[in-house]
């Protein structure tokens, strides 16, 4: 059996601003062994990681994130919204978190969710493999997404880099559908997840990555289901459990 991945949620979220170089190093510090985030479009093209469409929450501004250039974005402080002596941190491109990745000196598993599902980024797709394939990190990367036709392109545009479903609620024998558009993962909310569905997902040889478990009893019994990862806030605690 392989080592349970600890994905460390849009980095180290629960104890660092989402999304930004600070929370994504501390996740690793940490122990994480995966790191999840969320793959958006600018105006000009440049792929950056944020959740949200609009930059409201975490930088003060109205604007989307699909009207503003990079170097617009780049103006922006997203760290003080979470605590004040964050202020400065800033929106990052993937190629920053892909370089830090590779830079780590370890395996560490990339899940890279393309937010497409409000706004169609035209290329997304294409534009985020291309970045991934460039920084040599293809074998360690899981493409995510609640748009499963973009799942599908994602697909034939890189067969050789997995991808993982998205979903909320029950999906009726998910490892089925898994199968039939090439999808190695399920990323199901915890809830939908019960031990019957992990043993038959993975006896069809797909793997289930459930999102976002935080409390370690939650924690607990989806080690003992038998699940290959686990997507949280805190990688901290589920590096706890793992070391017992």
């Amino acid at each position: 059996m392989s080592e349970l991945i600890n994905f460390a949620h849009r980095g180290a979220a629960g104890h660092r601003p989402e999304n930004t170089m600070v929370s994504f190093q501390y996740a690793l510090e940490l122990g994480a062994t995966g790191i999840e985030t969320d793959v958006q479009m600018t105006r000009d093209g440049h792929l950056v990681l944020i959740h949200d469409e609009s930059l409201q929450r975490t930088t003060g501004s109205p604007a989307w994130v699909k009207d503003v250039t990079l170097e617009e974005l780049r103006l922006l402080e997203a760290g003080s919204w979470y605590d004040e002596k964050y202020r400065g941190e800033r929106i990052p491109t993937l190629e920053e978190l892909l370089e830090l990745v590779r830079q780590a000196g370890r395996r560490v598993v990339l899940n890279l969710e393309l937010k497409n599902g409000l706004i169609q980024y035209p290329e997304l797709e294409r534009k985020m493999i291309d970045a991934v394939r460039a920084f040599g990190l293809s074998e360690q990367t899981v493409i995510s997404s609640f748009n499963h036709y973009s799942l599908v392109e994602c697909k034939a545009l890189a067969p050789e880099i997995k991808t993982g479903i998205l979903y909320m609620e029950g999906l009726y024998e998910p490892w089925k559908y898994a199968g039939s558009i090439g999808a190695e993962a399920l990323h199901a909310i915890q809830y939908a997840v019960r031990p019957e569905f992990v043993a038959e997902a993975t006896a069809h040889g797909v793997a289930y990555h459930p999102f976002t478990v935080n409390e370690i009893h939650e924690m607990t019994a989806l080690i003992q289901a038998g699940v290959a990862g686990i997507i949280t806030d805190y990688p901290d605690r589920l590096a706890g459990l793992l070391s017992n």
